[in-house]
């Protein structure tokens, strides 16, 4: 069976978006700064569909991420367009453009049904309104053998790690201290399953990798 794959990147005080969450700053007041490590990278860049880059100890970390991946998972927040109802007027088709870097199926979890949104570069959005293991199954189907990414925000995170689901855990940790905003780990019980198996010092953050024991 495919593994689910979750990786996020978190600051010093615990928190993976900063305070006052908007469409203006998606990731909070300060949250951008969690991400400044992968912009540079190469291997960031490419799949985004941009040139250039730098190579460094995060270069093989983030291939590892991208490699063997066949459908991606993530909540509401991530997706982004606002709390309720989809809009039908004026329809939020994500934050990537008309080509977004998935370039595979993506299941979206939404409290409200949605039709399926299929964009280019081989990426389609579906929006499953029944649950965590409802996502996770159909993405399963649809990676054809390949592994899951869990691609955040926290509160899907939290069930997925709430629930056990989680085989592996990538966590990216950023030398910053947001002071506020939306924090990962609530509930430390969670966490027993996973147990630390790899740690990579780089320019401007620290991975740590766990595995499901």
């Amino acid at each position: 069976m495919s593994r689910l794959r979750f990786r996020i990147s978190m600051s010093l005080d615990g928190f993976v978006a900063g305070p006052n969450q908007s469409l203006r700053e998606p990731l909070g007041v300060g949250g951008e700064q969690l991400h400044e490590w992968v912009f540079p990278l190469e291997a960031w860049r490419r799949p985004h569909g941009l040139e250039g880059g730098v190579v460094n100890e995060s270069t093989p970390v983030v291939e590892e991420e991208l490699a063997g991946i066949g459908a991606t998972i993530m909540g509401r927040n991530m997706f982004g367009g606002g709390p309720g109802p989809w809009s039908t007027t004026a329809p939020w088709n994500g934050w990537w453009g008309r080509n977004p870097p998935f370039h595979h199926p993506v299941f979206v979890l939404t409290h409200h049904a949605r039709d399926p949104l299929v964009m280019e570069g081989g990426t389609s959005f579906s929006f499953v309104t029944d649950g965590i293991e409802s996502a996770l199954d159909q993405a399963r189907r649809a990676a054809g053998g390949k592994d899951v990414a869990l691609a955040g925000g926290a509160r899907a995170a939290q069930q997925y790690l709430k629930a056990g689901l989680v085989d592996e855990m990538q966590l990216h940790l950023a030398p910053i201290l947001l002071g506020g905003g939306e924090r990962l780990f609530d509930d430390a019980e969670a966490l027993r399953a996973l147990a630390l198996v790899k740690t990579v010092a780089a320019p401007d953050v620290i991975h740590m990798k766990f595995v499901r024991r």
